[in-house]
């Protein structure tokens, strides 16, 4: 008989343990095991449910579980160590059941409901390295999580590992005592499950293809640092069954579900992706994606890209609107940034203010939240390249020292480094670094229309009109209706200002102001263009709508704002505003 093949599948594990067991049972052998029991049935089993985890087995004085993300490993992991430190105050020194938890993320070999391999091994060799009530995890964890959950992370360099061939880096999350724990933020970064699209062909030689396009979709997906995706075997576990959304959302511990669906017929290829809410089982968006199958790997990279460019924006609006509902006193780190976000791509004085505070407000609760910190810098850097009123020197330092402590932190984040970067530019204090780090951003993660949008008026001000010119347009090809679509618009209207195609300037410019008729750049655009073609009464009629928005204005102010490499792409929006009649300054 044919041996089964050895079902191996990516998981984190983790491996709790009662620290000094064998004393507690000396002591009291009823009274520990009956504590125990009380711990896994009002502590751990609730804590693990809750984060989509499932008890492998329990060992005596030990436990096994098995999580879909390490996210949800190490925000069990917190958790559990939080309610242990509460249960334990009011318990005298030596009754107290003290864990330590050790969380690694790797291949594991399934036996029945069993699990093991080096992955659970290595979990276990952490764990006994962890200090009492606190959590040490392997640097593949630390990899996945260290933008995602508010904790601090030790360093505690490479380990060498009983039974384990390789050396394993190892950082420690020292949540003891009970005060010092720092909370969880609640609902900090949302999580997604992409489920295995239905093969509506009926023909079994297809469901490779389908299968295909959802493991792309999960592994470009996953380069998006603002939320966590489920590794593809947790979810293709769902693969051939009709089960609720919902119910999979709870059982996997997301926020959200992508499931979608896949049909060939001839040479046409037709795939259908909707996007839900996997708390009320709302349908947040939907579409279809066509494509000819002449090239297969072409065909999948193409629906990829178009299914990864819409959900994350998606994702972010329902974020939005999600934190919009939750009450004032309730904010957190996460919330506070969601808010700010429409605040900051409206580009007005007054919501550049209001976003200000709830960015500053955002850091001051977790000063090393990366997202929240490169957000800021991007707000007090419209306001000083806008001219709001109030802006001064110290915006401009402060931009450069958020922008800075994110560029710190930010590793891989594409967001954060293109945000960043973009702030150095900008400011004049390093193009050439800013430059490289907006590349190094794209090569993260190519299908982020933010990124591209920062790299393409990063190359603009850098005069490399037709790099800026590529970036944009990518980024609009991707992502035309979302936030920041007048911010790309105005990019490409201002690169056209500089090759003199003033023509398709005026087009560009019109479509941004569509889009955001108070954006006060784009108003630049409409006047020069306008003046340039000779269209004075237009240029005017636009020149007052600036006024109207930005009393004061000036050609002395637009110029301080802006800063450029190459002088030429401010100096010909000058001299068009000029000739429709803009104040040189407000003497």
């Amino acid at each position: 008989m044919a041996e089964l093949p050895v079902q191996r599948r990516l998981a984190a594990i983790a491996v709790a343990d009662v620290v000094g067991y064998s004393r507690l049972m000396g002591a009291d052998e009823n009274g520990t095991l009956a504590a125990l029991r009380q711990l896994r049935t009002e502590i751990l089993n609730p804590t693990v449910r809750e984060h989509g985890g499932r008890i492998v087995k329990v060992m005596g004085d030990g436990v096994l579980v098995e999580f879909a993300s390490a996210v949800n490993a190490v925000t069990a992991a917190i958790e559990l160590q939080n309610k242990m430190a509460q249960a334990n105050e009011p318990m005298p020194e030596n009754r107290r059941i003290v864990l330590r938890i050790g969380i690694n993320l790797g291949d594991v070999i399934g036996d029945g409901s069993d699990i093991y391999g080096d992955g659970v091994n290595i979990a276990t060799r952490l764990e006994a390295l962890a200090e009492p009530g606190g959590v040490c995890i392997s640097g593949k964890v630390f990899d996945d999580v260290r933008d995602r959950v508010t904790v601090r992370f030790r360093d505690l360099g490479e380990k060498t590992l009983k039974n384990i061939a390789r050396p394993v880096r190892a950082y420690a999350l020292n949540t003891a005592p009970a005060p010092s724990i720092p909370p969880v933020a609640h609902g900090m970064f949302p999580s997604l499950a992409v489920l295995p699209f239905e093969n509506m062909s009926g023909a079994p030689e297809q469901e490779y293809f389908v299968d295909g396009i959802v493991e792309d979709i999960i592994t470009a997906l996953s380069r998006f640092k603002s939320f966590a995706v489920i590794a593809r075997n947790s979810s293709f576990v769902y693969k051939g069954h009709a089960v609720d959304v919902r119910q999979i959302a709870k059982e996997l511990g997301v926020r959200y579900v992508l499931e979608g669906s896949g049909r060939r017929a001839g040479n046409r290829l037709r795939i259908s992706a909707q996007l839900v809410d996997g708390i009320s089982g709302a349908q947040i968006w939907a579409d279809k994606f066509d494509g000819a199958f002449e090239d297969v790997f072409d065909v999948q990279d193409r629906i990829t890209e178009s299914v990864v460019a819409v959900v994350e924006p998606k994702i972010q609006r329902a974020e939005i609107d999600r934190s919009r509902r939750e009450r004032p006193e309730s904010l957190d780190a996460y919330d506070l940034y969601l808010q700010a976000l429409p605040d900051v791509f409206v580009s007005r004085p007054e919501a550049n203010a209001r976003a200000i505070v709830l960015l500053e407000r955002s850091i001051a609760i977790d000063p090393g939240f990366a997202p929240a910190l490169a957000m800021t810098g991007q707000a007090y850097l419209l306001r000083v390249a806008m001219q709001f009123p109030g802006a001064s020197n110290a915006d401009a330092e402060r931009a450069l020292a958020v922008a800075r402590a994110a560029l710190a932190i930010a590793r891989d984040d594409a967001m954060v480094l293109s945000y960043g970067a973009f702030v150095l530019i900008h400011m004049g204090v390093d193009y050439q670094t800013g430059i490289a780090l907006l590349r190094r951003a794209i090569s993260e993660n190519p299908n982020n229309a933010t990124v591209l949008q920062q790299a393409g008026v990063g190359a603009l001000l850098g005069g490399d009109l037709g790099e800026a010119a590529d970036y944009l347009q990518r980024a609009l090809r991707l992502n035309p209706n979302e936030l920041g679509t007048h911010w790309q618009l105005t990019g490409m209207a201002h690169i056209r200002m500089a090759e003199g195609r003033y023509e398709e300037a005026l087009d560009w410019a019109m479509r941004s102001q569509a889009v955001n008729s108070g954006y006060d750049a784009n108003h630049w655009m409409l006047i020069a263009a306008n003046a340039y073609l000779g269209h004075v009464d237009e240029a005017r009629k636009h020149l007052a709508a600036l006024e109207s928005i930005s009393p004061g204005v000036n050609l002395a102010r637009i110029r301080r704002g802006q800063h450029a490499i190459d002088p030429h792409r401010i100096e010909v929006l000058i001299e068009g505003m000029r000739m429709a009649g803009m104040r040189k300054s407000g003497d």
